[in-house]
């Protein structure tokens, strides 16, 4: 999306058909994660993509409250039937938590340095206070600059210099690499050691050992992005199946087995009651999921340019 809106500003009579962004894209993550072998070696990139993202959302935020500003009277209604916004707004829930749970990366990093519990609670409480603020300001200003009609993806409704825009989108282009990558980086380390993949990381084993399972891994994950235009409702239904449960419900219930002898009838009750909540958020989810992909198949069709 990053690249089509970058490729729009520059040519104003044709638009580079999604399924060849995605593809470009595809191509971009398969060579950022053969020549980064191994989870230490985020740590450079790590703060370029922090640079990366405040540029996006210092852009995003400052050009949406000037035309924010200078705007007539916005429409806020949420449009569409009931039943619609109801199983919309359910697979969004969904799909926010499967998109922004990245408390991932401060717990690993944490363990880099004793005492590792407290380090992580430290990243933790940050990622979560501070940390949240630029994601609700841009989700905020946005839909007050715009109302109902701003865009999916937010510098495609703001207004303001060429260069200004085209900086932001090559920097939302760059950082969702390397923010990927991160996401990846698990399952790769996992193969790794799987297989047995040790030494230096330009060895021709490791190389193309590399090239075969990052490279297969990100051309079917590219392959069916662009087969599937409404991508998203899958997103929506691996929160709903996965994030919900685990990061939610397991981690409530693995507290309460670990400390039941320590915790109160209050705090007993705090936690199962968030079980009980997020299991019957996960379940609704996946019918809202389940619904919304139903409908978005009739509705595109396969390689369609969204």
């Amino acid at each position: 999306m990053q690249m089509q809106a970058c490729f729009a500003l520059f040519n104003y009579e044709h638009t580079m058909k999604l399924p060849y962004c995605i593809a470009i894209t595809g191509f971009a993550c398969t060579l950022f994660a053969i020549s980064t072998p191994h989870l230490s070696a985020l740590r450079v990139w790590l703060g370029c993509s922090t640079v990366l993202s405040l540029i996006y959302i210092i852009v995003a935020c400052v050009l949406a409250a000037k035309d924010g500003a200078n705007a007539p009277p916005r429409d806020y209604s949420i449009h569409g039937e009931s039943s619609s916004r109801i199983f919309t707004t359910i697979g969004a829930s969904a799909n926010l938590v499967f998109a922004f749970n990245t408390g991932m990366l401060p717990e690993i990093q944490a363990t880099v340095r004793q005492p590792a519990v407290k380090n992580t609670l430290k990243a933790l409480y940050f990622q979560f206070t501070i940390g949240v603020v630029p994601m609700f300001a841009i989700t905020f200003i946005g839909y007050w600059a715009y109302g109902a009609s701003t865009s999916t993806y937010l510098l495609n409704s703001v207004s303001g210099p060429l260069w200004v825009k085209a900086a932001a989108n090559i920097s939302a282009f760059l950082q969702s690499i390397i923010c990927l990558h991160i996401f990846a980086s698990p399952t790769y380390e996992y193969l790794d050691t799987k297989f047995g993949i040790r030494g230096s990381a330009l060895q021709l084993n490791n190389l193309s050992f590399r090239i075969a399972a990052r490279g297969g891994y990100l051309v079917i994950s590219t392959l069916v992005s662009a087969l599937l235009p409404f991508l998203g409702d899958f997103e929506s239904l691996t929160g709903a199946l996965s994030t919900f449960p685990l990061t939610f419900i397991l981690a409530n219930h693995m507290y309460i087995v670990a400390k039941k002898d320590k915790l109160s009838t209050l705090q007993k009750f705090w936690h199962w009651l968030n079980v009980i909540i997020f299991a019957l958020m996960s379940i609704a989810a996946t019918i809202a999921s389940l619904r919304l992909i139903a409908v978005d198949s009739k509705e595109y069709h396969v390689f369609a340019d969204v």
